[in-house]
Formats: C-alpha cells, sequence, structure tokens
C-alpha cells in the first residue's frame, strides 16, 4: 500500500517513521497533490497533517476532492489536514484529533489558531501556535495556577499577535498578570507544556496505520 503524507513541522519524519514506515512530504501546499495524483498511480492513502498558509497558496479543496474522485483515502489532522478535513469530511475527507473536533464543533474557526512561523530549510517552528497556547493555558486553569479572567486575557493577547511572534513568554509578559503570577505561569509551562499539533498528528499517522492494517 503506498502512503504519501505531509508532515514534518508537527511531527518530524524521524518521529512519524517510528509509527508507519510510509513516503514523508514536506508541508502540503497548493498544486502537490495535483502533481502527485498527474505522476503517480500507486497511491492509495494521503495523509495531510502540515502545510503551508501564507508563505505561498494552500492546498486547494478541489485537489483534495479529486484525490478523493480517484478513491485515495484522505486522511488529516493536527494542522492544515484538520482544517481541510473539517471542511471536506462530509465529502469523503477522515477527520482525525481534538483539533479536528475544535474546528468541526466551532470551538475554532480560522487558519490562525494552527499557524506558527518556520524555518523553511530545517523546519523548525519558530513560534508556538494559538491552538496549542489555548490547550496549555487552559490546563493552567484546571491546575488552579490561574483563574478564568486571567485565562480570557491571555487568549486575547495571544490573538491579537500575530503569529510569528507569537509564544507563550511574550504572550505571557504582554498580560496584565502581577510579576508574581507572571512567573509562576512561566515557570508551570516551562515544566508541564505539550504540543497537541504533535499529539494530534501522531493520531493521524496512527490512523493511517489501521487503516492499512485493515487492508492487508
Amino acid at each position: 500500500m503506498s502512503i504519501i503524507i505531509f508532515t514534518g513541522l508537527s511531527l518530524s519524519f524521524s518521529d512519524a517513521e517510528k509509527i508507519l514506515d510510509a513516503e514523508y512530504m514536506p508541508p502540503v501546499k497548493r498544486g502537490d497533490i495535483d502533481a502527485l495524483l498527474d505522476s503517480r498511480e500507486d497511491i492509495e492513502i494521503i495523509g495531510i497533517i502540515d502545510g503551508v498558509f501564507h508563505q505561498s497558496p494552500a492546498v486547494s479543496h478541489k485537489e483534495i476532492l479529486r484525490a478523493l474522485k480517484k478513491g485515495i483515502i484522505v486522511v488529516g489532522g493536527s494542522s492544515m489536514g484538520a482544517l481541510r478535513a473539517c471542511e471536506l469530511y462530509p465529502y469523503g475527507m477522515i477527520g482525525v484529533g481534538n483539533i479536528f473536533e475544535d474546528y468541526k464543533t466551532g470551538v475554532i474557526d480560522s487558519d490562525d489558531d494552527v499557524a506558527v512561523s518556520l524555518n523553511p530549510e530545517t523546519l523548525e517552528q519558530m513560534s508556538d501556535s494559538l491552538i496549542n497556547i489555548r490547550y496549555n493555558f487552559s490546563d493552567a486553569v484546571q491546575e488552579g495556577i490561574i483563574n478564568e479572567d486571567e485565562f480570557n486575557e491571555l487568549l486575547d493577547v495571544a490573538k491579537e499577535t500575530y503569529y510569528p511572534k507569537r509564544s507563550f513568554k511574550y504572550v505571557i509578559m504582554k498580560s496584565s498578570l502581577d510579576d508574581e503570577k507572571k512567573m509562576l505561569l512561566l515557570s508551570y509551562i516551562e515544566k508541564n507544556k505539550y504540543d497537541i499539533k504533535t499529539l494530534d498528528a501522531q493520531k493521524v499517522i496512527q490512523h493511517i496505520k489501521k487503516i492499512k492494517e485493515e487492508h492487508n
């Protein structure tokens, strides 16, 4: 079974390969899927995790629909994959993970929620996503580090920050929290921070692995 998965940012190729032996490609941009469909006849599954948002045009709905029409299974989650899966699941695209569900239920509704800046050569993430900030600060509320009002203010600051500058530290320091609370929250994030996009990316690959096993 020939499998193509677009990732590299939310989950590195090396970490992805530990879950599933597949052909991994860098974040998808417009035209990439059309190019694959025009040049390959062996593709059975396409996984979309990461995609380009602002550096060049994003992958179009039409090329994903074209892949689905050809009988290719398309699975998405985590980042661009979650956004496109939310828009196209009525047409057969499979959505996986918490972020997909957040888009589907209207908790989030913009590509800005998952956008990050990256080093195009190394695919190193250079900023923090709004969705990851939301999840981690929400956990901080549950742990009693901040209250709901402080959470809402921090989220507002994060939303108002242009995505390449967005980071946990920047958002915390720009807020009106007192110095003691800022240091407490920074310490909490440093010790407990996780990346929901990475966790969802793993779920996408695990789901594709399950599909592969069911077809063998």
